[in-house]
């Protein structure tokens, strides 16, 4: 076996993040870690790869005692790790950024060199000569493991490696994984994508509150079974309501907004509409203007040219709080320090956005038994695993957090609802009851805009969609209309118009 894990565990203040986990891990293989936010895979993988220390137990490394004080010392010892979040200058070019992440000096020109080679091997084209700032999402994940690949890995770690990628970019990625397997390279892939999980690993080990509860060949096991696997329990799907399809309720006409930064993306000639009680899909990979358009619609960027109308009336020069006095709700795709002051309470972030919604505001005076009441009852309502409306933001995990602002913005019953990456790194059993939430919202009169990057999620709950490229939007199709295939070319800038036979198959 290439890694052992004996007994690990790993104690924090009122939580045991991992109590005696023991699997493990063969030379060669694509091995899954499955479990639902809070399971404690974070802390798994963080205590592999030399970020945090265990408190008990013992980790093999090809039968030897392997316990990194560091990621230094972890990538010393043939472990590295692509992480969810990119860890990129947009500044520096592809060989620069790769060098900063390299312990042993290499001439610039030997870099790009190599840089060439591995990305040629592995099906990774990438210019070393380019800049970070200027590639796609797909492009700067390249980036990253190209980064790990140089490092001659004996087990490569991935955490949800498909989430910025289009479904032709997902095959790519696969087929170079298949390839480092292939190679002897262990590849430990943590991912809340069932489908991906039975199409690439051979092994699956499960972890819940911290424990291991399961092992499995996810090859010869369902979507559904491994993920009531996760939750220990029966898992609910969406179930859709017949709705009533009312008047238009947010428009948004011709919108020309140049980038807030050097990197970001303008957008350009954006028009749609979204009716009471219909929910509309808006699919694009990362970086294509998800944020830029989330920001106009909510109000913190206005915008310069073109219209943004609530019902009849044009809200394009209002800012946050008089659109969400007006109905408009949103919530962006950055959790924590956008959705979220970290240091804050769930009561204390409840008032910040529900203070005129919800009634928190009195006499201009806080009413803070109401405003806890609102807390707890969007933590009752979605399940937020935390231990009360008085714990701060950050001390929730990430997928919890997201669960809580998701409803403290549908506990505001607003008339328009925005919502960017409603269930990113949520766990099977939370994205499901996300995914009802939104129906529900839609099926109570509510028009509903969900911009997501998962399309399978856009497919169960959208009445139409509409891809983002380049901070261009295509016409809107039926979904009923749509396959993920279809999806993926439109993703790429393909017309939103119907898609000749052989472009499809």
């Amino acid at each position: 076996m290439l890694l052992s894990i004996e007994g690990l565990t790993k104690r924090y203040p009122g939580v045991v993040a991992n109590d005696d986990v023991s699997f493990q891990i063969a030379a060669g293989s694509l091995h899954a870690l499955l479990g639902e936010n809070g399971a404690g895979k974070s802390t798994l993988v963080k205590a592999v790869y030399g970020l945090v220390r265990p408190d008990e137990g013992r980790m093999l490394l090809d039968g030897e005692p392997y316990a990194p004080d560091d990621p230094r010392a972890a990538r010393a010892a043939g472990v590295t790790m692509v992480f969810q979040h990119f860890s990129l200058f947009d500044a520096l070019t592809v060989a620069e950024n790769v060098g900063l992440g390299m312990t042993e000096r290499v001439r610039q020109r030997d870099l790009s060199e190599r840089i060439r080679t591995v990305s040629r091997d592995y099906g990774l084209p990438l210019d070393p000569d380019a800049r970070v700032g200027d590639l796609s999402a797909g492009e700067r994940q390249r980036v990253e493991i190209v980064r790990c690949l140089l490092q001659d890995p004996r087990l490569l770690i991935m955490d949800e490696p498909t989430s910025v990628l289009t479904p032709q970019e997902a095959q790519i990625l696969f087929a170079t994984l298949r390839k480092l397997s292939a190679h002897g390279t262990a590849v430990l892939y943590i991912s809340h994508k069932l489908d991906e999980i039975r199409a690439l690993c051979s092994r699956a080990t499960i972890l819940r509150g911290g424990r291991l509860v399961d092992e499995c060949d996810p090859r010869t096991t369902s979507s559904r079974e491994l993920a009531e696997r996760m939750v220990g329990g029966t898992l609910a799907t969406p179930q859709l309501r017949k709705r009533d399809v009312g008047a238009t309720a947010l428009a948004v006409d011709v919108l020309d907004q140049p980038p807030a930064s050097p990197f970001g993306v303008a957008l350009r000639a954006v028009s749609f509409e979204v009716r009471a009680g219909e929910v509309l899909g808006v699919g694009g990979v990362a970086g294509n203007g998800q944020d830029e358009l989330l920001s106009i619609l909510s109000g913190e960027v206005r915008s310069r040219i073109g219209c943004v109308r609530l019902g009849d009336r044009d809200v394009s020069r209002l800012g946050p709080t008089a659109r969400r006095t007006l109905g408009l709700s949103t919530a962006p795709e950055e959790r924590l320090g956008h959705a979220a002051a970290p240091d804050m309470t769930l009561t204390e972030n409840t008032i910040v956005t529900g203070a005129r919604r919800m009634g928190l505001v009195r006499g201009g005076l806080i009413d803070w038994k109401r405003a806890a009441i609102a807390a707890a009852g969007v933590i009752r309502s979605f399940d937020v695993r935390t231990s009360g409306p008085h714990a701060a933001a950050r001390s929730l995990s990430g997928g919890n957090l997201q669960k809580f602002v998701v409803g403290r913005e549908i506990a505001q019953k607003p008339d328009v609802f925005a919502v960017n990456q409603p269930t990113w790194g949520v766990d099977a059993a939370a994205a499901a009851a996300i995914r009802q939430a939104l129906v529900d919202l839609a099926a109570q009169g509510t028009a509903v805009v969900v911009i997501s990057q998962d399309l399978d999620e856009l497919l169960e709950v959208s009445d139409r969609f509409v891809a983002l490229n380049e901070g261009r939007l295509s016409d809107p199709v039926p979904t009923a209309e749509l396959t993920v295939e279809r999806i993926g070319l439109m993703l790429g800038g393909a017309a939103g118009g119907p898609m000749p036979e052989a472009a499809v198959a």
